[in-house]
């Protein structure tokens, strides 16, 4: 694979290539009794999200990145290889929670491969099925007499547009991730069905696969350097799968440390990127409470080492600065901070050093990132951040630039 089509070794080179998702029906598949399940805590309007969604990819493509989508790299697979489609229906069956689409397997199989659009039917899969437009669930059947347009025989994937999560760009290879929630594991059989046999991206190096048995999701996965990785242990990436990911890298890569940052596990700090993002050189913002309450580990292929140095000084170290400024979302006010981080305030996705999109709700946090010489592109965020995530949740560096 040419590095021209595939490589990320910071988080902040300028952004040339990333993988979107645009919101679809699956958001209109959220009911409040689901909600906590599917991992939402309120129900996004779907027209107005997509509005902002678009919004969103016109800013990156104004800013010189190629924007391209899940749903049309799946697609893509599948027109290239007609033969896959039958048995991507059946992973995606066995990888459900749900004993209805066991249930009426053969049923859903023949349901979806009779949707002859590739991109209906691919938009389907991620949206989900009722029973209602399965059809008849069988002839006189108990289910039958019960089928309902609110239950679903195969459920829908409303997290598909945080696509940083499902894999990890590392250097010119990815790691396939093995997510945290049963609801969200299906989201990497699309990653797997794209490397392996996308003809841009098939022949990509596989740091780490779905199969593994220790779950590790990209939220965590941050490019500091090309020889330094930085992860976090969170609510949702295991030490386990840490360890197995740096072993991998040590072996097949030209990263020669990972550095483990553990924080609290709670809903609000799901991910390292709800607290912590890289804006500039030598610059990040951060939710303030994780200054005093995580712990640092570098792994090396001669072990591991609990880290005693403050954050900046590591993190100083990890990208060869002669020191690195946190620059705190909210500011000094722990109201502000609070509030601002759970709408992502700490959550940027930088598209070149010094330059950011971010969420306009956070106010506080965009005015001292502009005060500390970082410019800030402003995106609506009403619907987007119902999801609880902000644009480096929402987007997957494909390739970016050298610094």
């Amino acid at each position: 694979m040419e590095d021209t089509i595939f490589n990320v070794k910071s988080e902040i080179a300028p952004l040339k290539k990333v993988l979107l998702h645009r919101p679809g029906r699956e958001l209109e598949h959220l009911v409040p009794a689901s909600l906590e399940q599917l991992l939402f805590d309120d129900i996004p309007y779907l027209e107005q999200a997509q509005i902002e969604h678009d919004y969103f990819a016109s800013v990156l493509v104004a800013n010189g990145a190629e924007v391209v989508y899940l749903e049309d790299l799946v697609t893509e697979v599948f027109d290239t290889h007609p033969k896959l489609v039958k048995p991507f229906i059946v992973d995606i069956v066995k990888d459900s929670k749900n004993g209805l689409a066991h249930a009426y397997s053969e049923k859903l199989e023949h349901f979806l491969l009779s949707i002859e659009d590739t991109k209906s039917l691919v938009l389907s899969i991620m949206s989900g099925i009722t029973e209602t437009e399965l059809g008849n669930l069988g002839k006189g059947s108990l289910a039958s007499y019960l089928s309902s347009d609110s239950r679903f025989v195969l459920e829908p994937i409303p997290n598909l547009y945080f696509t940083r999560d499902a894999f990890a760009v590392i250097g010119n290879g990815v790691a396939i991730n093995r997510m945290y929630t049963i609801t969200r594991r299906r989201e990497t059989l699309f990653a797997e069905y794209i490397f392996k046999y996308h003809p841009l991206y098939s022949q990509v190096n596989k740091y780490y696969e779905r199969k593994n048995l220790f779950n590790i999701e990209g939220g965590d996965i941050f490019n500091l350097s090309n020889k330094v990785i930085m992860i976090g242990i969170s609510e949702r990436t295991s030490p386990e799968g840490i360890e197995v990911l740096a072993r991998s890298l040590f072996e097949k890569t030209e990263v020669e440390e990972v550095i483990a940052f553990k924080i609290p596990k709670t809903r609000a700090f799901m991910h390292l990127d709800t607290v912590l993002t890289q804006v500039d050189y030598d610059k990040f913002v951060i939710h303030p409470y994780i200054r005093k309450h995580s712990k640092l580990f570098s792994i090396t292929k001669s072990g591991i080492t609990e880290l005693t140095l403050p954050l900046e000084q590591v993190l100083a170290k990890a990208l060869e600065r002669e020191k690195v400024t946190l620059i705190n979302c909210g500011g000094d006010d722990m109201i502000a901070s609070e509030r601002e981080q759970w709408n992502d305030g700490s959550n940027t996705l930088c598209i070149s050093p010094g330059k950011v999109i971010a969420y306009n709700r956070n106010v506080i946090t965009n005015r001292i990132l502009e005060n500390n010489g970082i410019e800030i592109v402003q995106i609506p965020s009403s619907e987007l951040s119902r999801g609880r995530g902000g644009p480096r949740c929402m987007s997957m560096p494909l390739l970016r630039g050298e610094l």
